[in-house]
């Protein structure tokens, strides 16, 4: 009985972060997923919506894009995100603004070569008309010694 107990209290010690997390963290989470999406499907019109109009992205080379260079670049043929799977995700609410952390392990190309692997990411969004929308976007490809 004793053993039984014990296994019930570590899963709900396990299933607490979930249970703690505030509607805006999962709204938050919801967007990260959401743009995974949007990008697999090159979908320019909900990339448009999640984009705030000073949308600033900062790549695992340095290289920057404003809004309208990053939705260019969803539809070039020689782009393609296949997959992207998030983890590690850490979301910082401060109240309009939130900092949202985690790994991005995508399969993708870009300019035609192989860019897949894992990249540690950090995003920056402002609520504004009742939406979050990404300010501010950069990715670090994670090396693996």
């Amino acid at each position: 009985m004793k053993k039984l107990m014990f296994v019930a209290i570590l899963v709900v010690i396990g299933l607490f972060p979930v249970w703690a997390q505030t509607a805006a963290e999962k709204e938050l989470i919801k967007v990260e997923n959401d743009w995974n999406t949007a990008g697999i499907k090159r979908d320019t019109k909900a990339l448009e919506l999640l984009f705030a109009a000073e949308y600033t992205s900062t790549d695992y080379t340095g290289k920057t894009y404003t809004k309208a260079e990053d939705l260019k670049n969803t539809l070039d043929p020689k782009n393609v995100f296949t997959s992207g799977v998030l983890t590690d995700l850490k979301v910082h609410i401060y109240g309009q603004t939130a900092v949202v952390t985690g790994v991005n392990t995508v399969k993708a190309t870009y300019d035609g070569k192989d860019t897949s692997g894992e990249y540690r990411f950090t995003d920056v969004f402002v609520k504004r008309d009742g939406r979050w929308q990404c300010v501010a976007t950069q990715g670090t490809k994670v090396i693996k010694n």
